[in-house]
């Protein structure tokens, strides 16, 4: 499976897709008390001796991950400083090579689709092999975390309890249904294989039909929760999933790619006991987790620094 269709979405949900939300996010962050933050996240020094510069992208996730990775390293004595709300990947990658970030949290196939649009993503393994092999020099990935953000077809409470859809169902559960489903989504979901056509190929789905609305946002959420549709393209780590208790319908054959949750590092920033840190973090998050965390952060308006913390303590990481 080629990666030619995910690029173009990873690239607009984790690089500059935050810009329809980017006003809510900045007034979030303004808060944020992460401590011993840049004034101007696009400055290009480099990090001084012993500190290790954390960035983050200008989605909400983003700066819960960076603040997650950052305590982590600060709870083993390491002096962080962040770079929080920089801006997309094209950005962000620059300031990486250059040694002005010393880790960012990435997703991997999100990271591969831009590095190579039209790489195969057969594995997670292989897919953070195929990005070594095309990052710069000065840059590596550390361990992925199970934790994922990326496209997936859920369902309604409505329509989970209709059909007897739990957490445990999967794509492969729809068959029988599926005809008696609306779908909704992108425009681009209807023609894209990570879409309706590999919806049908993969897993032999064919729906009543499909309903344009928006890449994973408002409108796709209101029209799944008013039933609108019965189904839906959304995000696996979009909080509405929690407010409304949609059922995300697991991908066994990985139609959707791979996006796990993966520090990208400048190699001569970091440590032993660095690297160390940041794969403990790794090891313990996953997709459930991530999705109750950001659902603190976005849902009660808690500060991301508050929510790191404390996740940090309770899986004894701090």
């Amino acid at each position: 499976m080629t990666s030619t269709a995910q690029s173009s979405r990873s690239r607009t949900r984790h690089t500059g897709a935050a810009a329809v939300a980017l006003t809510a996010v900045t007034a979030l962050l303004a808060g944020c008390s992460s401590g011993d933050t840049s004034d101007n996240p696009l400055a290009g020094e480099k990090a001084g001796a012993g500190t290790v510069v954390v960035g983050s992208n200008n989605f909400a996730e983003s700066t819960l991950l960076a603040d997650i990775y950052g305590e982590a390293l600060r709870a083993k004595g390491i002096k962080v400083t962040y770079k929080h709300n920089i801006g997309s990947r094209e950005t962000t990658y620059g300031l990486m090579k250059n040694g002005s970030i010393t880790v960012l949290p990435e997703y991997n196939g999100s990271l591969l689709a831009y590095l190579d649009p039209e790489a195969e993503q057969k594995s997670a393994d292989a897919v953070n092999a195929a990005v070594k092999a095309k990052l710069d020099k000065e840059l590596t990935l550390l361990e992925s975390s199970p934790a994922e953000n990326k496209d997936s077809v859920s369902v309604n409470t409505e329509t989970a309890k209709k059909y007897g859809l739990t957490s445990s169902s999967t794509l492969a559960d729809l068959k029988d249904v599926a005809p008696e489903m609306v779908i909704g989504g992108s425009p681009e979901f209807q023609t894209r294989r990570q879409g309706l056509e590999g919806l049908k190929s993969v897993y032999g789905l064919e729906f009543k039909s499909f309903k344009a609305l928006d890449a994973g946002g408002p409108l796709t959420q209101e029209a799944l929760t008013r039933n609108t549709v019965q189904a839906a393209d959304i995000f696996t780590t979009d909080p509405t999933i929690v407010k409304e208790k949609f059922v995300v319908l697991k991908d066994p054959e990985n139609l959707f790619g791979f996006a796990n949750v993966t520090p990208l590092v400048h190699k001569d920033g970091l440590s032993r006991k660095g690297v160390d840190a940041l794969n403990a973090v790794s090891a313990e998050l996953d997709t459930q987790t991530l999705l109750d965390l950001d659902a603190q952060v976005q849902l009660e308006k808690k500060d991301p620094l508050d929510v790191a913390k404390a996740w940090l303590k309770s899986a004894g990481l701090a």
